[in-house]
Formats: structure tokens, C-alpha cells, sequence
């Protein structure tokens, strides 16, 4: 059975490692996705004032899934209206409210830390929170001028995202760390708290730990190896994440999905390393986190198989010292050892 694929390359180096991740796909299972490609991106605001057609979202909505490589260029596009004009939009609209991102070192990668191995699956609420949109600004430029912005948090949202999380804690170590500010945000942070305590009643087998999110911030970096599920808010999940991809080894290394888990909607798939304008077109960007999104995204489909190819490829090449510091290897060069290493399977 084939899947159809919506391309979104988008800016700077997301159309190179967009490209990579597709060559990997035709290799572990040809035919099995059926890509189309979108040219959204600031060109395209910067032509027609729009970083999608109007009729984007229902355009997507005909895909199995969605596959980003990277948005923004923030010399020609400020990056509030790149993020709020395509990614946030199509989170939003198909509820995509899980947003995962796995932290572990590959094979032959030496993180900044002196730890040989972990394994944290951070999640994020992905659709309301800090993130939501909600708020304003008045009598701008002038002395007087105020701006504020919202953060909302609804039961149903905080609930959907948290019993994600026991879910995934179930299926793996089962243990969840929950995250918040509860000491300094009285309303929403402590309704957080009471909301996975209510929660962990439905999963006595899940070890629970309450977090602050600075204290989290320390662990993570002092022993990472303690930790396995979090959950946290957008904001902060946001952060967390990209500390997850620092101590395994920088943003090349750094997969996420953006998960529907009803599965009503297309979920979304992208590495989170930017599009990172200062490198692209040199043709050194690193392909390993859009191909680990790719393998995601597979599994996600139920192609479990294809997936676990695509994972034993980038070990293997890792292993042998390719991809793992950033800027030493090429594009094509990493893409051309994981293909080799399909190939030989």
C-alpha cells in the first residue's frame, strides 16, 4: 500500500535535506510513498504576501501525511510571520497536539556531556499553551505602549497531551516526568500539576516526577540518563527539546513528528535544526535528523518494517564516524553512506 506524501522543503537548507530523506525512502521501500511537492516558503510570501495559498490547509488535508523540511529566512521574512503564516497553521488546524522529539546519542557520536548513552522521549503540547496566539498590543509606539500575551490552557487540551505521555511512558520504562513553573505560575502551572495527578490515578504503574522546568533543565544536562518521559508545555517543551538536541549532539541529530493521534488528520513530520540561511547551498548540511523524521513518519504509517531499515542505515553510518561532527562530512556524502548501507542490507 502506498502513501500519499505532501513535500513542504520550504527555506535554506530544508530543500537540500528534504531531497536526501526522499532518496532514502525510494532505497529502504521504493514505491511505498508517493510525494508531492509544495514551493511554500518566504519566496513565496515574499510573492504573494501569503506563506501558503489560502486554500492550503484543505489542500493538505487530502495527504496521509506531511513532510517539512524548514521554515523561515528571518533577512527577508521576520520569523513571526513565517512560523504564524505555515507550521503554526497546520498544527493547529489538524490538531497535531503531540509534538515528539526522541534524544538519544547514535552510535559513534560524542555529545558534550561524559555520558555514553540515553534515551529521553520529550513531548510537547503542540496547539494551545504559552503558543496559543492569544493577546494584543496598544498604543504602540508610544510611551504608554503595552503588550500582552496569553497563555491558555485548557482541561481538554492539558489532559489529551498528558495521557499521550502515560501512554508512551506504558510502552516503554514507565516513567514520566512532568513539567511546570507550579512555584511562580500559580493558576495554569498548578492546574498542570493537578491534572497529572489526577491522571496518574488511571496509571498506577507509571512512576510520576514532578518537575520544575529549571530543575529538569539541570538534570537533563547532569544525568540525562534518569530521565525518559517528559511532558511539557509548548513553551517549554519547546526549550527542553532543544536541549535534548544538544546533549546528543547538536540539531543535526534532532527528529520531531507532530502527531494527530486520533489520526482524523495528517500528521506532520520535520527536523527541527532551522533553516539555518548561513549554510545553505554549501552543501554541508546534515541529512541525519531529516532522515530519522522520515523513519517517523513510516512508522507512523504502520510501515514499521522500512522504518527499522532506515534506522539500522543511519547507526551503521554513524558508527563508522560519518555525520556525527557537524560540518566534516557533505550532504551527499552522508546520504550516499546510507544509501550504501540499505543497499548492502
Amino acid at each position: 500500500m502506498s502513501h500519499k506524501i505532501a513535500l513542504i522543503p520550504g527555506d535554506g537548507i530544508g530543500t537540500t535535506v528534504i531531497e536526501a530523506a526522499i532518496r532514502v525512502a525510494e532505497k529502504a521501500a521504493p514505491g511505498l510513498l508517493v510525494p508531492t511537492s509544495f514551493d511554500w516558503s518566504c519566496d513565496t510570501w515574499l510573492k504573494t504576501g501569503r506563506m501558503m495559498p489560502q486554500d492550503g490547509i484543505e489542500i493538505l488535508r487530502g495527504y496521509d501525511a506531511i513532510f517539512l523540511g524548514a521554515v523561515g529566512w528571518p533577512a527577508k521574512v521576520p520569523d513571526s510571520v513565517s512560523l504564524h503564516g505555515l507550521l503554526l497553521p497546520i498544527r493547529k488546524a489538524f490538531v497535531q497536539y503531540a509534538n515528539i522529539r526522541p534524544h538519544r546519542l547514535l552510535p559513534g557520536v560524542q555529545g558534550p556531556l561524559r555520558k555514553e548513552r540515553f534515551d529521553i522521549l520529550c513531548i510537547r503540547e503542540n496547539t494551545e499553551g504559552e503558543y496559543s496566539g492569544a493577546g494584543g498590543r496598544v498604543h504602540q509606539g508610544t510611551s504608554s505602549e503595552v503588550a500582552v500575551e496569553t497563555a491558555i490552557f485548557t482541561r481538554a487540551g492539558v489532559e489529551r497531551i498528558l495521557r499521550f505521555g502515560f501512554e508512551q511512558a506504558m510502552a516503554r520504562s514507565k516513567r514520566l516526568a512532568s513539567v511546570t513553573k507550579s512555584n511562580a505560575q500559580k493558576y495554569t502551572m498548578v492546574f498542570w500539576d493537578e491534572v497529572t495527578d489526577q491522571l496518574a490515578a488511571e496509571f498506577p504503574e507509571v512512576e510520576v516526577t514532578h518537575y520544575h522546568v529549571d530543575a529538569i533543565a539541570a538534570r537533563m544536562v547532569m544525568a540525562p540518563e534518569s530521565l525518559d518521559v517528559i511532558v511539557a508545555s509548548n513553551l517549554f517543551g519547546d526549550i527542553l527539546s532543544d536541549l535534548g538536541a544538544a546533549i546528543q549532539g547538536g540539531l543535526g541529530f534532532a527528529a520531531s513528528a507532530n502527531i494527530d493521534p486520533t489520526r482524523q488528520n495528517p500528521s506532520m513530520f520535520e527536523p527541527v535544526h532551522g533553516s539555518a540561511p548561513d549554510i545553505a547551498h554549501l552543501g554541508i548540511a546534515n541529512p541525519i535528523a531529516a532522515i530519522w523524521s522520515l523513519r517517523m513518519m513510516l512508522d507512523h504509517l504502520g510501515e514499521a518494517a522500512a522504518a527499522a531499515r532506515i534506522m539500522r542505515a543511519i547507526e551503521a553510518v554513524t558508527a563508522r564516524g560519518i555525520g556525527t561532527v557537524p560540518g566534516q562530512d557533505r550532504t551527499d556524502a552522508i546520504t550516499a553512506a546510507i544509501l550504501d548501507e540499505l543497499e548492502g542490507e
